[in-house]
């Protein structure tokens, strides 16, 4: 049963053009989060409620946390980078997908500390031409055996890191598959199909029960799902397109969620002049660290 929804408030005004990569720091008790379109990676903290922005080269897509706490695996539009946060030194590792009109976007890493993540079509009208790729330990890059996306998303793994969601989000449906500690990747299952007219899914988290919580992007909503794919919860967010969702806080028992002001017209943002900005809500369930990337840097 789905219990009463709750409202997110506002917690940081950076009105981002396509904020995403919800990321939680439990070593540093700070936030990251990407606008994509802007090109900028951001940081919040708390308890100052100082927040901080670098300017990359070009978009930035998806990031993760790294063993090496000074730095970031970044995935910029065409290609994956090491980012030191001190010095703002990148560290170019490869190119994705050359020749083909796509960008990455969404992307976690697994419970083995590999980065897995995925790519879309650039156009108006996207077709499944993308893909879901692994950076294992060695920083060698493998694609997965899993279908094509037009708009990759909802990347996440369960708690034991047996199951690997992920979805396409034109297709409005997220999937599930089976997922090996040596890699091996099972047969897709269908985890849940959005039956409300508004809203796609976009980014996922897990919390410590193995509850998959989603962003839907044009539904003003963030909703859980347990391990069958049932709802139970949902929160309310004020503006229309949350895109990303992490738990944070010291106890992980707050859920941050990114939102995006892009595609939306000048009668819309009158109304939501918040879109854009990263919103909290405190949840009755916990979340679990953000698993880091474990490949070496160089």
């Amino acid at each position: 049963m789905t219990q009463t929804a709750r409202c997110a408030t506002l917690a940081v005004d950076t009105r981002c053009a396509l904020g995403e990569g919800a990321t939680w720091c439990a070593r540093s008790g700070r936030f990251y989060w990407t606008d994509i379109e802007g090109a900028r990676l951001w940081r919040y903290d708390p308890g100052s409620g100082e927040h901080t922005a670098w300017t990359m080269p070009e978009r930035l897509a998806t990031f993760a946390l790294c063993a090496d706490p000074h730095h970031l695996l970044l995935g910029l539009a065409t290609h994956l980078a090491f980012f030191d946060l001190a010095t703002g030194h990148m560290h170019r590792i490869a190119t994705i997908e050359p020749g083909l009109n796509t960008r990455l976007n969404d992307g976690k890493c697994d419970r083995q500390g590999r980065f897995v993540f995925g790519t879309k079509d650039e156009v108006a009208e996207p077709q499944a031409i993308g893909g879901f790729y692994r950076v294992n330990h060695d920083l060698s890059i493998e694609r997965l055996p899993l279908p094509a996306p037009a708009i990759s998303n909802s990347i996440a793994f369960s708690p034991d890191g047996a199951t690997m969601y992920y979805c396409d989000s034109p297709t409005r449906t997220i999937h599930a598959c089976d997922y090996g500690a040596d890699g091996h990747i099972g047969a897709s299952r269908l985890f849940v199909r959005l039956l409300d007219p508004d809203g796609v899914p976009d980014g996922s988290t897990v919390d410590a029960e193995g509850g998959l919580w989603n962003a839907q992007w044009g539904g003003a909503r963030v909703v859980r799902y347990d391990a069958r794919g049932v709802e139970t919860e949902r929160v309310s967010v004020p503006v229309r397109q949350p895109s990303c969702v992490a738990f944070g806080g010291a106890q992980l028992d707050t859920l941050y969620v990114t939102t995006a002001r892009v595609e939306l017209d000048a009668a819309t943002l009158a109304g939501e002049p918040d879109a854009g900005g990263v919103f909290v809500a405190t949840s009755a369930r916990r979340g679990l660290p953000e698993p880091v990337f474990q490949g070496v840097w160089p």
